[in-house]
């Protein structure tokens, strides 16, 4: 039976019935929303979050609420709501996060695509943990109102799919004109779908493997970077080794912010005892922090982003690993029990993430090759402000070369 639109032969919207998920970081009206979190267990709110009305407007039908790490502040799935969200390519290892519900909706094909937001690497990294794309837009291409941005002004919407096309079809229904909106980032000439149709000509490409913290890159992840590497040569680019765009002082400031924004979280006093003791932690260290540090820390990132910004300028898009490993089994980050551990390992994880948070630059996930295990593993590529379009058409043409779209978990075929 056709539904009543399509029955008054009206103009359909552009995602008319397709299936998606949102984040349960994200407003819902009448749908429970808990952060990932028992302290907001049974929270329903009134009023829809911009970024869900924009998927409703395009005509997408929510079929539910994937999971989050409480608050969004890990780069894994574990919360005490349930169990930790796991890649479909191997059900024994984590999705991470925080994104990691709406990867793993998407990797076992519940879902195109899905809602899902980054402030340190949370769009990326559960997308390269399941073999999909994932694209951190640039910040303000996508209003997050009706309620304030975070803290650190690190955190953007956006969304995780199998397909860079799939990707640019969510972008065009998110990154909408909204009453209230203080930022407005240009459009390109054309929709995003069409630029992820489009050659990208010949471009500069550069390519970095250095990072601020004792990572140590797998085998398997320098075999991805050098995978995306030799197909940009072989489409024509110019590929060239550059340094690390960003100063030592980066780390210990984004971890203050983090901090802070972990503290600024509105928990309810009889819910604090209810949170997770990583949660607890991080906020108890974010109401440490001075208002001076955390300006000084602030001003430390701004820095670092007008840093990353110049002296990436000469290049279309620069390439790094997703993740300096494949993905983890479920409880890696907090099996020792220490939480600085826990943070330690979190801070190694998303190594390669953050600074495109800070400089505000998009940024988009590829599953570009598989180790001999059967996990997918991602590379980075990370544009000029604004300019998702270069990015969607180089995207798309490493997809074309490459055929991950093509690529299944064996989850699917049970």
């Amino acid at each position: 039976m056709r539904s009543a639109t399509v029955r008054s032969d009206a103009a359909l919207p552009p995602l008319h019935g397709v299936p998606t998920a949102i984040k349960d970081l994200t407003w819902t009206a009448g749908v429970p929303t808990a952060y990932g979190s028992r302290a907001f267990k049974g929270f329903v709110p009134d009023v829809d979050a911009a970024v869900v009305t924009a998927l409703r407007a395009a005509g997408t039908i929510s079929l539910g609420k994937t999971t989050t790490s409480e608050f969004a502040l890990m780069p894994h799935g574990e919360t005490d709501q349930g169990i930790e969200s796991r890649t479909p390519w191997d059900t024994t290892r984590s999705a991470h996060g925080s994104s990691g519900g709406a990867a793993a909706a998407v990797g076992a094909g519940l879902v195109p695509f899905a809602h899902a937001s980054d402030g340190g690497g949370s769009i990326r990294i559960p997308a390269g943990a399941c073999g999909l794309v994932g694209l951190k837009p640039s910040r303000g291409r996508i209003f997050d109102g009706p309620h304030p941005s975070d803290a650190g002004g690190v955190g953007v919407e956006g969304a995780i799919s199998r397909t860079v096309r799939d990707t640019a079809a969510a972008l065009d229904a998110l990154a909408v004109e909204q009453p209230g909106a203080l930022v407005a980032v240009r459009r390109p000439d054309v929709s995003f779908t069409e630029c992820a149709e489009q050659e990208p000509g010949r471009l500069r490409i550069g390519r970095f493997l250095t990072t601020l913290t004792d990572t140590v890159l797998e085998p398997d992840c320098l075999a991805a970077y050098e995978v995306a590497s030799a197909a940009l040569a072989a489409a024509g680019h110019e590929v060239t080794d550059i340094e690390l765009p960003v100063a030592p002082a980066f780390v210990d400031a984004f971890a203050d912010v983090w901090a802070v924004v972990a503290a600024s979280v509105p928990v309810p006093p009889e819910g604090e005892t209810l949170l997770r003791p990583i949660t607890r932690w991080l906020r108890e260290r974010g109401r440490r922090l001075s208002a001076t540090r955390f300006v000084a820390a602030r001003g430390v990132l701004e820095t670092a982003s007008h840093q990353m910004v110049a002296r990436t300028t000469a290049y279309d898009a620069v390439l790094s690993p997703t993740a300096p490993c494949s993905p983890r089994p479920a409880g890696w980050f907090t099996q020792s029990g220490d939480l600085e551990e826990e943070f330690a390992r979190a801070v190694q994880y998303v190594a390669y993430a953050p600074w495109q948070n800070a400089s505000g630059q998009p940024a988009i996930s590829l599953p570009v090759h598989w180790n001999d295990d059967g996990l997918p593993i991602g590379v980075t590529l990370t544009g000029r402000p604004a300019d998702e379009a270069t990015l969607l058409r180089l995207a798309a043409q490493l997809e074309n070369a490459l055929g991950w779209a093509d690529r299944k978990p064996p989850i699917w075929h049970h």
